[in-house]
């Protein structure tokens, strides 16, 4: 981030509600303010979601989110976006980079989008238990979540990583949050994502990680 960079308007680009629900109090709370793609006149036809979802790792799709509507908005001011994600260990890390859309359900967006995502993975981890059955003495169900946050502004361009590990339950708890919220339960406690409140969860999520660094770095440079 260029020394002269300053903390006006940011463009936040998710079209998430959940992560905005997430994400706007993180940057009030730094004095920062935040404008959404819905605020800024980007229709959502335009975005490249599709496009992104080819790279492999968090890192190039939260950038090149980022870059790409720091360009549609006609590089008026600085971009922030991310690309977060559950990788299982037993399933060689997937769904990753692909966790928004790990059903191939195309047709589903919001909370049928996320139960379809939840359903897949608790199949795959099953399937996987049964052909371990009698055999290995492996903790299948261990996983963490991952989050980078991007920030982009024509000059300098930062990458910000966060991660929380845990384990996946056999059956969804609490009614919050979103995504594999209901499934991952945090190590050490005894909690889901879906069950703790906003701001506890901001303390400890892997999202929560990732943009108190930004958050930081912004303040520090402005």
């Amino acid at each position: 981030m260029s020394r002269g960079a300053t903390t006006r308007t940011i463009l936040l680009a998710t079209r998430s509600s959940g992560k905005l629900r997430e994400l706007r109090p993180i940057f009030a709370a730094a004095g920062i303010e935040v404008l959404d793609l819905d605020a800024a006149g980007m229709p959502e036809e335009q975005d490249v979601e599709e496009t992104l979802e080819c790279y492999g790792t968090f890192e190039e799709n939260a950038v090149a989110k980022a870059r790409h509507f720091f360009e549609r908005s006609g590089r008026a001011r600085p971009v922030v976006a991310d690309d977060s994600g559950l990788e299982v260990f037993a399933l060689g890390g997937k769904p990753g980079v692909h966790s928004k859309r790990w059903s191939a359900r195309p047709g589903l967006s919001g909370v049928a989008l996320d139960a379809a995502n939840n359903e897949k993975l608790l199949a795959e981890l099953a399937k996987v238990e049964r052909e371990r059955s009698g055999g290995a003495n492996v903790d299948g169900r261990r996983g963490r979540y991952v989050c980078v946050a991007a920030y982009v502004d024509g000059e300098d361009e930062r990458l910000f990583r966060g991660e929380c590990e845990g384990h996946i339950l056999h059956a969804p708890r609490g009614t919050g949050g979103f995504g594999y919220d209901p499934l991952f339960e945090l190590e050490g406690t005894d909690h889901t994502f879906a069950e703790i409140d906003r701001a506890a969860k901001e303390r400890v999520s892997h999202r929560g990680k990732a943009f108190a660094q930004l958050v930081t770095a912004l303040r520090e440079w402005s």
